[in-house]
């Protein structure tokens, strides 16, 4: 099989995850947003870094965790001063980042999560809109770990409806295969 070819498209979530937590102010699980502000902590020679997140409902926060107990000359110079200057882009990588809130243990609402699927354009010539044919194949690049059905994307890309690609699937007239966040369509 050859493929005469190759697509590849990114998922970028448009803004920071937004999580699901017990909130002691009102008493039961609410959503939590990113403020996109860090909170640093000096206790001896040790350093404390946090991302921010606060309830919708009451404005109570909620620390995570970035660095916990960190000799200062462990963190690279130049996030330090990030952390300490409040930067917005730094606090939005991490409320983007899948692997931050698993290892903080966090439930993300990934039903809240809004994203786009953009084409990475090799050359200036690639035509807007996209004809696929067989042998096509498609990869999709997801580095923030985003959940998405595997039907809806490829139906994004498509312009199909999940209906539609389901029924492809099933006549193996599209295949699928996750390959770690990346996933790769075969058109036949």
């Amino acid at each position: 099989m050859s493929y005469l070819n190759t697509i590849e498209y990114t998922i970028r979530p448009e803004e920071s995850f937004s999580v699901i937590h017990n909130c002691a102010g009102c008493g039961r699980k609410e959503h939590f947003i990113n403020t996109k502000r860090f909170r640093v902590n000096a206790n001896g020679n040790r350093l404390d870094v946090w991302l921010i997140y606060q309830c919708e409902k009451c404005k109570h926060t909620l620390n995570l965790p970035i660095y916990e107990r960190v000799d200062r000359r462990k963190i690279p110079v130049d996030d330090y001063a990030l952390f300490l200057k409040n930067d917005e882009l730094l606090a939005v990588q991490y409320g983007m980042d899948s692997a931050f809130f698993k290892k903080n243990r966090m439930e993300v609402d990934w039903e809240s999560v809004t994203f786009t699927i953009q084409e990475n354009k090799v050359q200036e010539s690639t035509l807007p809109e996209r004809n696929f044919s067989a042998e096509d194949v498609i990869i999709v690049h997801n580095p923030h770990g985003v959940r998405i059905r595997d039907e809806k994307i490829v139906g994004n890309i498509l312009n199909l409806s999940r209906s539609m690609v389901k029924r492809l699937i099933e006549r193996q007239q599209i295949l699928i295969h996750q390959e770690g966040l990346d996933l790769k369509i075969v058109i036949q």
